[in-house]
């Protein structure tokens, strides 16, 4: 957090969620929430058709043309429309679920879904941070989505002209922002502090998390 400053991280993993800093070191003005899917599809998609764990750079979404109706029917999930705070995750967003959109519409290419598939992502992760706005001034990634350098590039389109970085310029690689963050909750938990913020979770209050076992 930066007094004085509003800030957002995205953190795209397999599904993407945003944490919404205010700069006024309030822990009731911390708000976070899952926008939707962050790599899950788009790793779904280019394993069953190539056979790759995840498309490297977004390359291959990158040759592909955005399916206009596919786009729209996705959009259209009830969950994106829930306020926050709210998590999804698999259950939801998973192969089952796009192949069913897909029966929906005429055949289309693989590499178009592919595109389709990471602007769905581009798009909820935009949108969400757009109904923070003016709120927002700087918006920082990480996770694995990090570094998908076409999915970067159409949220820098989509959200300018906010600044859009790396966690990596506040220190912290994008891969090790979920091991910084446990450990934070192992350190509050030792000290007899909260780790949850109930603006976030849903929780009725702040509470300590998990508990200590000495040998």
């Amino acid at each position: 957090e930066k007094p004085g400053c509003p800030r957002a991280i995205v953190n795209i993993g397999g599904m993407a969620n945003i944490t919404l800093l205010p700069g006024n070191s309030s822990p009731s003005s911390l708000l976070g929430y899952d926008t939707g899917p962050g790599n899950a599809l788009m790793d779904s998609w280019i394993n069953q058709n190539l056979g790759q764990p995840y498309d490297k750079d977004g390359h291959w979404a990158a040759q592909g043309q955005v399916i206009g109706s596919l786009l729209q029917q996705m959009l259209e999930t009830p969950y994106l429309s829930q306020s926050a705070p709210k998590s999804t995750g698999p259950e939801l967003f998973n192969l089952s679920w796009l192949i069913a959109h897909l029966n929906q519409i005429p055949e289309v290419n693989a590499v178009d879904v592919q595109a389709t598939l990471l602007e769905f992502t581009a798009h909820t992760i935009s949108e969400a941070l757009k109904s923070h706005t003016p709120f927002v001034t700087e918006v920082f990634f990480c996770g694995g989505g990090a570094y998908n350098t076409a999915l970067i590039q159409r949220l820098e389109t989509l959200l300018h002209p906010t600044l859009i970085a790396s966690t990596e310029q506040l220190g912290i690689a994008p891969e090790w922002v979920e091991a910084v963050a446990f450990a934070w909750l192992a350190k509050q938990t030792l000290e007899g502090k909260p780790g949850n913020a109930p603006t976030v979770t849903g929780a009725s209050k702040a509470s300590i998390l998990g508990a200590i076992y000495p040998a």
